[in-house]
């Protein structure tokens, strides 16, 4: 069933069954990284919220970035080309990503305050709290714009 879907729709479905936004993105992609969906979504799960709902990079761009590290990404220390490489396909998607949605800051794109109190504790679920929020179209976006690279870039 999934093999109809874009890898956006799944990270977007993934999002509404509850997963956080990091989640939702590395999840769609378990297949691609050699993991079943609970493997990923453990992996991923402290950086949704902007990182432990600290509200900096947004959790679908740390998706992409936790993606892009496994595809293409280097174990060896002193591979400098390999880390420039990885750094610059990184670059090219934040690039994207912030002319297309204004940022990739969680706070930003959700238009919170700086001094607002950042909380630990996660918000319901509600409609009102999916009417208010760009996360399962983020998570869309997100996906989507990282399945057209890979589509494109095939790992090695």
């Amino acid at each position: 069933m999934n093999e109809l879907k874009s890898k956006g729709d799944i990270a977007y479905d993934n999002f509404l069954r509850g997963y956080n936004c990091t989640q939702a993105v590395t999840a769609a992609f378990a297949e691609e990284l050699g993991l079943d969906e609970q493997t990923a979504a453990r992996l991923s799960c402290g950086f949704g919220g902007g990182m432990g709902r600290l509200r900096e990079v947004c959790g679908t761009f740390s998706g992409v970035v936790m993606v892009l590290s496994a595809l293409y990404g280097y174990d060896d220390p002193k591979d400098t080309a390999a880390k420039k490489d990885l750094y610059e396909k990184i670059q090219t998607l934040a690039k994207r990503f912030k002319q297309d949605n204004g940022s990739i800051i969680c706070r930003e794109l959700l238009g919170l305050d700086k001094s607002e109190k950042i909380s630990a504790v996660p918000e319901q679920r509600t409609p009102e709290y999916y009417k208010k929020r760009p996360c399962p179209e983020l998570c869309r976006y997100a996906a989507n714009i990282l399945e057209e690279f890979i589509r494109e870039n095939p790992p090695k």
